[in-house]
């Protein structure tokens, strides 16, 4: 994109953003909406995302929501036209919507296994399919990919979660390449460590145990500032949290040590954590409760198992690092 059509970063900015409701993707929002941009927050949770709406409104932007589920191509073409209503224009759109769902492959039911790729994987591809003819029309554009380390490495005991996220990383980089022609249409690629957000809490779970994050978990706020950030300066690929970047180079490095020492310790955790029901979460529905950015995990003990294999396997990458330069 030329300087002059991102001068002033977001101001003013029409800027569509799923997945609005909490954790990231409030977070994305409320970011944008310090810097004035003009923002249509797509969620399932009406409630949430009017709440999150009066945010944004309040800290200088402008809002409006749109109840749309990501699953269904005719929702993201209805948030599409609602979002070019509004400004005669779409300058970012920002996937973002994702669910998770944890336990071992064959005993979670093929639904929620199904499903999750539809949310994490068909999600995306059906944000890109409404946005880029917009892009195409008016010449310039910044399609933002909300991906995740796990785009980079594999999460024994979350199969689905993980093929979505191997899946957008493979969609978008040969979408990349479609678009080569189209200097000013930029494809941005983020890659957060894990987030502080109540993603987890809203996991379909069939482990029987309760669900904790492995730390270090980072503030959902770096997000947010990292997709301001692409106003002033698109980027094809953004890591998001030093972890991010020793995990990627360790399962490139070491892939099958990497998966074999994940699953270990994801064992070795869920036989001494809390036991409770199995849920399908928020994967199927929408669930009623954690509508905030942060999921509470700032704190989680350092003695966390997965925690320290994950640690542990950055340390190696890092030292491999080292020795190559």
């Amino acid at each position: 994109m030329s300087s002059k059509q991102i001068s002033g970063g977001a101001t003013g900015k029409v800027v569509v953003v799923t997945g609005a409701s909490s954790g990231a993707g409030r977070a994305i929002a409320v970011e944008l909406a310090k810097q004035g941009a003009r923002l249509i927050l797509a969620a399932r949770r009406e409630e949430a995302l009017n709440e999150v709406v009066e945010e944004c409104n309040s800290l200088g932007g402008t809002a409006i929501a749109v109840t749309a589920d990501t699953r269904f191509t005719d929702n993201m073409q209805e948030l599409a036209r609602a979002a070019y209503r509004t400004g005669g224009r779409i300058d970012m759109w920002v996937n973002n919507a994702g669910v998770l769902a944890a336990g071992e492959f064959d005993r979670l039911t093929a639904q929620v296994n199904e499903e999750v790729i539809r949310t994490n994987l068909v999600g995306y591809m059906n944000g890109a399919y409404a946005v880029l003819p917009y892009f195409k029309n008016q010449g310039y554009g910044i399609l933002v990919n909300n991906i995740s380390v796990g785009g980079w490495i594999v999460t024994p005991f979350a199969a689905a979660y993980t093929a979505s996220k191997f899946g957008l990383r493979g969609f978008f980089e040969s979408l990349k390449g479609e678009l080569k022609n189209y200097p000013n249409i930029h494809v941005c690629d983020l890659y957060p460590g894990f987030l502080d957000t109540p993603g987890i809490q809203h996991a379909a779970n069939y482990t029987g145990k309760s669900l904790k994050p492995a730390p270090p978990v980072y503030d959902p706020r770096r997000v947010g500032k990292a997709v301001v950030h692409l106003f002033y300066l698109p980027q094809a690929t953004v890591t998001i949290g030093a972890a991010a970047g020793l995990l990627k180079l360790a399962y490139a490095t070491f892939p099958v040590l990497s998966r074999n020492i994940t699953a270990s310790v994801i064992r070795g955790y869920l036989k001494k954590a809390e036991p409770i029901e199995n849920t399908e979460g928020n994967v199927i529905e929408p669930v009623a409760y954690g509508y905030n950015i942060d999921g509470g995990w700032s704190n989680v003990p350092s003695k966390h198992l997965l925690g320290k294999a994950l640690l542990a396997i950055s340390i190696i990458a890092g030292l491999v690092l080292f020795q190559r330069k």
